[in-house]
């Protein structure tokens, strides 16, 4: 097993290419145009986030090994839910569309939620899914 140095990832990898691989998944889960305008939005007070986001979520826990695009994004949604998150969950069900999840599936991760996160949580979950699966 390697040891893992927080301070540059994995440790086969530098914070640059940890950047540039989340930036590669970053934009095949979100889009193109969701992640440029992201960065286009960015300040200097937001850069520092940009790249946390990039290197961290993106470049080193969406781009491991362990689970499939599909099975992240349910974790995703689920957690988006629980935390009552709904800018990011309706962010989040378009890239789980992206990743291949059907709307049923969605539909099924919204349920689920109901029991284990609330049902209130899981009407609003309801109302902007349907907006954005609608679209």
């Amino acid at each position: 097993m390697t040891e893992f140095d927080s301070t540059v990832g994995r440790a086969d990898r530098t914070n640059e290419q940890a950047r540039a691989e989340g930036m590669r998944v970053r934009r095949e889960v979100l889009s193109d145009a969701h992640v440029d305008r992201a960065e286009a939005n960015t300040t200097e007070f937001t850069a520092d986030f940009q790249d946390l986001i990039s290197r961290y979520a993106w470049g080193e826990i969406w781009s491991r090994p362990g689970l499939d695009r599909r099975m992240r994004s349910a974790v995703t949604l689920t957690a988006m839910i629980a935390g009552g998150y709904w800018e990011e969950f309706e962010m989040h069900v378009r890239a789980a569309v992206r990743n291949g999840l059907t709307n049923d599936e969605i539909k099924e991760i919204v349920l689920q939620s109901a029991i284990y996160c609330s049902v209130p949580a899981a009407n609003s979950a309801f109302k902007i899914a349907a907006k954005v699966l609608g679209d």
